[in-house]
């Protein structure tokens, strides 16, 4: 696969997982590169270098929106799913059951 489509199917797959994620609750950068690790029993793990400039797409696409907050552990930036991204991960979804669907549809028979 060359580089560009590689870029656009992590892009794709983890801003899939990222939108997933900040749908149960806001997280910061840090929950989500764990929670991602954790869920994926570390099969799938994105690289700070590449979280934060999806996140910094995302936002730019209307997808997600971030704030300071104040924490006990001090100041942290979190992440938080818009109107914009529901819509966007919804979108995501019904693609993923399209393509899904004639890989793992149960239709295939082999001899």
């Amino acid at each position: 696969m060359p580089r560009g489509q590689k870029d656009a199917a992590f892009y794709d797959s983890a801003a899939l997982l990222v939108l997933s994620l900040l749908e149960e609750a806001d997280k910061t950068g840090f929950q989500l590169l764990h929670e991602v690790e954790c869920r994926s029993d570390c099969a799938f793990a994105i690289r700070e270098s590449r979280l934060y400039p999806l996140l910094h797409g995302l936002e730019a696409r209307g997808d997600v929106r971030s704030c300071e907050r104040q924490t006990e552990d001090g100041t942290h930036r979190f992440y938080r799913l818009t109107r914009q991204g529901v819509k966007t991960l919804t979108c995501c979804r019904e693609q993923w059951k399209t393509c899904r669907k004639p890989i793992g549809g149960g239709a295939c028979v082999t001899k």
